[in-house]
């Protein structure tokens, strides 16, 4: 059982797996940085460490942005949408966000 200020939880609108996006943007730059998925539980521990904490859906675990490479972010507000299905964390953002060793994980493939 998470300990997220039932007021928050009930404000969000998850997807079928109990998910929220989170979309991450550096406070300086304003550039996105990457998106990461979080429950109540990771949103809690966002808003209580100052540190972006996320569920992998892969590992089925949680995670803190920077844990084991050392880029960190470190959490200046979180904000959720008009809908209340998306957050966004602005970020200071020490090293690279993405895993691939880029600046953001939006570095790459342009569409359009």
């Amino acid at each position: 059982m998470s300990s997220l200020d039932p007021a928050i939880a009930a404000r969000l609108k998850r997807n079928e797996a109990g998910l929220v996006p989170a979309v991450v943007q550096d406070a300086t730059s304003r550039a996105v940085l990457m998106m990461g998925w979080m429950d109540d539980e990771a949103l809690h521990r966002t808003l209580t460490t100052g540190r972006s904490t996320f569920w992998s859906r892969s590992r089925e675990e949680y995670w803190v942005k920077g844990e084991t490479s050392g880029h960190t972010q470190h959490v200046r507000e979180v904000r959720l949408d008009c809908d209340g299905d998306t957050l966004l964390l602005v970020v200071d953002q020490v090293g690279a966000a993405c895993h691939t060793g880029a600046t953001t994980c939006f570095d790459e493939d342009r569409l359009a």
